[in-house]
């Protein structure tokens, strides 16, 4: 199957804190609705950008987000961090 413009897709990735991100699901079509499905069931944060789905599901399981990605990958990151009320090890807000 060719994937076109619209064909889903979704990609779900562990973050350790530490590593690099990893791919550990990804697909389109049917698994991508799955993968959407299982995230809601277990509270998991979505996070909605067909293009960077697009390029994590070139990605092979167990692969680390590559460099290229890092700043995009670190936004969402930081996202899910904001909304879960989570704040990275070591941080000081800034002083007004």
């Amino acid at each position: 199957m060719q994937p076109n413009d619209h064909t889903k897709s979704a990609a779900a990735l562990y973050y350790d804190g530490q590593n690099a991100p990893v791919v550990t699901a990804s697909g389109r079509g049917e698994v991508a609705d799955e993968i959407i499905a299982i995230a809601e069931d277990n509270s998991v944060p979505l996070y909605e950008s067909p293009e960077l789905s697009e390029m994590l599901v070139k990605l092979e399981l167990g692969d680390e987000v590559p460099e290229a990605l890092y700043v995009t990958v670190a936004e969402v990151i930081a996202f899910v961090y904001m909304i879960q009320g989570k704040v990275p090890e070591n941080w000081t807000p800034p002083v007004d």
